[in-house]
């Protein structure tokens, strides 16, 4: 049983500014493991499931580490000021002196993982080579988590628009599709978007490849589960979580963007992407590295 107890920042400002992740049980802290590397070694580009959803982790890619007696709390907070201090292996600007916390970018043979939100300390996004650095997307994925986001088909409104076919699920992975209660994730003014890159696939964690995912508008299911970059709902809900909805406006408002963001569910239909946004310019410097 995990001990939970409110994690106190005096300096974070924002409101709620926690993720409850208790909804995850003990699941949710567990070791990198090999043996998810093994298996994302059969995964390439035209493979139904995205690499992340070969984990054996909480939902496939949450690892928390254990911390102190009680372990660590079910919960990430959200990042001071909106910045991420990162470290790639030395390449970048390396983490200054004064950064207690920050994300380390490593590149085990254990899948794609990462924590949610800001935990204190170091803390690893492991992003394996090549299948979790083929996409963008996929490395955008982990960073969200890490920023403080839960997947998209978890949110408590999920029913509203999907339904889990639980017979096609393999067995042991049903709770990766639990629930998120309503009072411990927010949407972030953003209804459910099926086009976001926190979205499963619709056959993730299938044990007959059929569909474990099933959209109730039909038009919906070419959508689920894309990782060629940001919808425009996962720009909104990043920089309204961080308290920067100005951002959006500049990203997405001013109609002259080119590479990296997919049009929300919501949205009018396009592909128009971007390069601004400070996460996508990490992204790719993460698989301009990982990829030689």
């Amino acid at each position: 049983m995990i001990n939970t107890f409110p994690l106190r920042d005096e300096e974070n400002s924002l409101e709620k500014s926690t993720v409850d992740l208790s909804y995850l049980g003990e699941r949710v802290f567990s070791q990198p493991n090999p043996e998810t590397g093994k298996r994302l070694e059969s995964w390439n580009e035209t493979s139904a499931e995205n690499p992340e959803e070969f984990g054996e982790y909480a939902e496939g890619d949450i690892v928390f580490p254990r911390r102190g007696r009680n372990g660590l709390v079910a919960e990430g907070l959200h990042w001071k000021n909106g910045v991420i201090p990162y470290e790639i292996s030395g390449h970048f600007r390396p983490k200054l002196p004064t950064d207690e916390d920050y994300i380390s970018i490593v590149n085990g043979r254990t899948g794609c993982w990462s924590s949610v939100g800001r935990i204190k300390g170091k803390q690893e996004i492991n992003l394996q080579s090549p299948s979790c650095t083929t996409k963008v997307g996929t490395a955008l994925h982990e960073l969200m988590h890490a920023a403080g986001f839960l997947h998209e088909q978890n949110r408590y409104e999920r029913d509203d628009y999907v339904t889990i076919a639980w017979q096609n699920i393999k067995r042991g992975h049903e709770n990766n599709f639990d629930k998120a209660d309503k009072d411990m994730a927010q949407g972030f003014g953003v209804s459910y978007d099926f086009r976001s890159v926190m979205h499963y696939s619709s056959t993730a964690f299938s044990t007959n490849n059929q569909p474990t995912i099933i959209p109730k508008d039909p038009k919906k299911v070419q959508k689920m589960g894309q990782r060629d970059g940001f919808s425009r709902g996962d720009i909104t809900k990043i920089n309204n979580m961080y308290n920067c909805p100005e951002m959006t406006l500049t990203v997405i408002g001013n109609g002259t963007t080119t590479a990296n963001i997919t049009t929300s569910g919501s949205g009018s239909e396009n592909n128009e992407k971007e390069t601004s946004n400070p996460l996508v310019d990490a992204a790719v410097g993460l698989l301009s590295i990982f990829i030689h």
